[in-house]
């Protein structure tokens, strides 16, 4: 009878030293960040609007939207950074950009988008939108747009967001030099911090 209680004790302590170990090595320690890993924000002024950015977006001051032919729209675009596409789908020259019609005397979102796109309302907070969206694809390439033109303003300004891609099953999924799919959450909720932070100086 001694033999199994000690026994039964025996196994008790292997099963508690096991337990404590197990949640001292097996469980993984949450990720611990430095300031480092949060890129720090600009923010890019001008006499009409101010708007913040990560450092780590390229600035294009010299920016026009060109799919309009012979009408380019003016305006000044924010490209997404290596992190976001090395390994993906994601094209590099997909981004921000704000863009302004002086002459517009409707201030709707269709008039940013060459193709035939219909235009509906938004309103965030205080601010009300024109929204128009337009996709297509060509050659392997995805592109997408979301037009925000924003109503009353004068010059008509408006905020584009740029997706270029590339179709993923023309990438290899597996082995050397495999590619994923974008994070589309991730690229729409930093696009989305860039937009918010427009400030109009009307």
């Amino acid at each position: 009878m001694a033999k199994y209680f000690i026994g039964a004790i025996i196994v008790i302590l292997i099963l508690i030293s096991g337990y404590y170990t197990w949640q001292t090595f097996g469980t993984a320690a949450p990720p611990s960040y430095s300031p480092e890993d949060t890129p720090s924000m600009n923010t890019y002024a001008t006499s009409t609007f101010s708007i913040t950015y990560p450092s780590t977006y390229a600035v294009d001051d010299t920016y026009a939207y060109d799919q309009f032919e012979g009408k380019p729209i003016a305006g000044l675009k924010f490209s997404v950074p290596l992190a976001m596409t090395e390994g993906t789908n994601l094209s590099s020259d997909s981004g921000v950009s704000v863009e302004w019609l002086p002459r517009a005397k409707n201030c709707t979102g269709d008039i940013y988008i060459p193709a035939n796109a219909k235009a509906f309302e938004l309103t965030v907070g205080t601010t009300t939108y024109s929204v128009a969206t337009t996709s297509g694809a060509a050659a392997g390439n995805i592109y997408e747009e979301e037009v925000y033109a924003i109503k009353g303003s004068s010059p008509c300004t408006a905020v584009r967001y740029y997706i270029h891609s590339g179709n993923i099953m023309n990438y290899p999924q597996a082995g050397e030099g495999a590619v994923s799919e974008f994070d589309r959450a991730a690229l729409t909720r930093a696009f989305d911090e860039i937009h918010s932070s427009l400030i109009l100086n009307q």
